[in-house]
């Protein structure tokens, strides 16, 4: 078995769980947040939306540079409705299965940097980089989105199994 092969059904569950997170926030509440110093429900389901798209990169490239000295930093979508937010979601969702596909697995073992200012903020093996800053990364602001639907009394879908709202 591959490394693209031991990966992919982990990547499909993970999305297709995200993916029903974000089919459940409502454009009403983009603009919600739990606390002042929390983010928004908006912007949790937009890089909820843009981590998938970051399978490419890593699998293609040995770095990123978010903030270039010379040039614009990186900066999150900001995407103004649900739809929005699932289209970004399912057009990365679709390029990182194909790349994730077409990867070979010595590419998974090459180191990748994320660059701040020419400086290295991280630097690890490409897989390390999937499983922590994709698919890890991807649950934890996942869970964030679950709370902030619960705490406004937006039915929360079954992910390992039914939620509290699935058995009525």
């Amino acid at each position: 078995m591959t490394i693209s092969e031991s990966i992919l059904p982990e990547f499909e569950t993970e999305m297709a769980g995200t993916r029903k997170v974000l089919k459940c926030i409502p454009n009403d509440k983009l603009e919600w947040k739990a606390h002042p110093k929390s983010n928004t429900i908006g912007w949790n389901a937009c890089h909820l939306a843009e981590i998938a798209g970051w399978v490419e990169g890593t699998l293609t490239q040995d770095s990123w540079e978010i903030k270039p000295v010379d040039g614009e930093p990186y900066q999150s979508p900001q995407l103004n409705s649900r739809q929005e937010i699932l289209d970004l979601f399912d057009a990365n969702v679709a390029a990182a299965k194909k790349c994730i596909n077409a990867t070979p697995d010595e590419e998974y073992s090459k180191s990748w940097s994320l660059l701040s200012a020419g400086q290295a903020l991280i630097t690890m093996p490409k897989l390390g980089v999937i499983r922590t800053w994709v698919l890890n990364h991807t649950i934890h602001h996942r869970a964030h989105l679950c709370v902030y639907l619960r705490l406004n009394d937006i039915p929360v879908p079954g992910l390992y199994g039914p939620s509290a709202d699935d058995q009525g």
